[in-house]
């Protein structure tokens, strides 16, 4: 019946180290070559192109060059706009694309009588609804009231940025119930960055994942090519274009951690990999600034990586710890500043019981503690 490209989330623009931003094009430019090579009737983007409502000018270039592709192929494209590239102003870039030709954005919404009815797009005997993604969930709320004008009779594919309920699993989040929503025949869905499926409810994955546990998790990027005539309807498309290597390592001693990380590279193949360098673990001995990353970096880049990108979220500093001996609960704070400047020598310390009690008489409270639970 009809055969048509599913593809969510590109996030063009997304990444801030060049090297990945130009993985997370080149992704999306592979996936209009596979759009045009499998000759599909049309292609749906469920949000998210842009990393923003207003991408800067090379990334809009970029992005304007495989659209004029896929129209020189004669093969429509249709999309709404996604939590990212949404604005409330509604105007974004996505309206740009729109007026040059190079798209249609499906949305088309009126509301009456509380409730938000959806019109088709029609197009080959089927039609299209759209609904675009909120900042913070707030679509969720707005597409319990959704209904279409509907189209008996014809093939029906609702376009939509959301959370559904059936993939949130325990997260405390706000989401759509699947059982909520307007009867379609196909979801091509956007916002959740994974592979999944629940029954005719489809989300793609990313065209390139968007952060470092992203590309931990799923490596690379995809999208569905959807054949109806075919008993299984979806055909997944890899888009690797790079292999990741994902390094773990835990320290202690931040003063020998350098050669410990170099000689676990040194043992790697890293030749035009992503190298994904997670550093966890408490430091004992030294600080994060006697880790020399340069050093690691420029190590990599000699060994033929493409990329090293480093996550040191769980690294963390060993708190010093002090036992302050009190015989007068009401000198309390004297005795901390007294037990903390044996522990940290330094000339600032003589002054902090004077600021306190500066601070105490200014705003006639009895303690520091009262002076920060006034002013904040």
């Amino acid at each position: 019946m009809v055969k048509f490209a599913h593809i969510a989330d590109c996030h063009l623009g997304g990444w801030k180290q060049p090297e990945l931003q130009a993985l997370n094009f080149q992704s999306f430019q592979k996936a209009i070559e596979v759009c045009i090579d499998e000759k599909v009737e049309f292609v749906l983007i469920a949000g998210d192109l842009f990393d923003t409502a207003f991408p800067g000018i090379e990334i809009l270039k970029d992005a304007f060059g495989e659209f004029k592709r896929l129209k020189e192929a004669k093969i429509p494209c249709f999309i709404i706009a996604g939590s990212h590239d949404y604005s409330a102003s509604g105007k974004t870039f996505l309206d740009v694309l729109e007026k040059a030709g190079f798209c249609h954005n499906v949305e088309d919404v009126e509301e009456r009588d509380g409730l938000l009815y959806l019109n088709p797009t029609v197009y080959k005997g089927l039609v299209l609804y759209g609904y675009p993604g909120r900042k913070a969930g707030l679509e969720v709320q707005e597409l319990r009231r959704v209904r279409f004008n509907d189209s008996p009779g014809m093939f029906k594919i609702f376009m939509l940025h959301t959370t559904l309920d059936k993939v949130k699993g325990t997260l405390p989040i706000d989401a759509i119930e699947y059982d909520k929503l307007p009867k379609a025949d196909y979801y091509a869905a956007g916002h959740i960055h994974i592979d999944y499926q629940y029954e005719n409810f489809v989300y793609p994955s990313p065209t390139f994942p968007n952060n470092f546990q992203e590309l931990e998790d799923l490596g690379h990027g995809g999208f569905y090519i959807v054949n109806t005539d075919l008993k299984n309807p979806l055909k997944r498309i890899t888009l690797k274009i790079k292999e990741t290597l994902p390094i773990e390592i835990e320290i202690k001693n931040a003063l020998t951690a350098t050669e410990k990380i170099l000689d676990i590279l040194n043992q790697k193949d890293l030749e035009d990999k992503i190298i994904l360098l997670r550093v966890r673990g408490v430091i004992e001995i030294g600080s994060q600034a006697d880790i020399k990353f340069q050093k690691i970096e420029e190590f990599a880049k000699n060994k033929g990586a493409y990329f090293l990108l480093k996550n040191i979220h769980d690294l963390k500093v060993k708190e010093t710890e002090f036992e302050v001996e009190v015989e007068n609960t009401e000198n309390i704070e004297e005795e901390s500043i007294r037990a903390y400047s044996e522990e940290n020598p330094s000339n600032f310390n003589a002054t902090i019981l004077p600021l306190m009690n500066a601070l105490n008489r200014k705003t006639g409270r009895g303690d520091f503690r009262s002076f920060f639970s006034a002013s904040f």
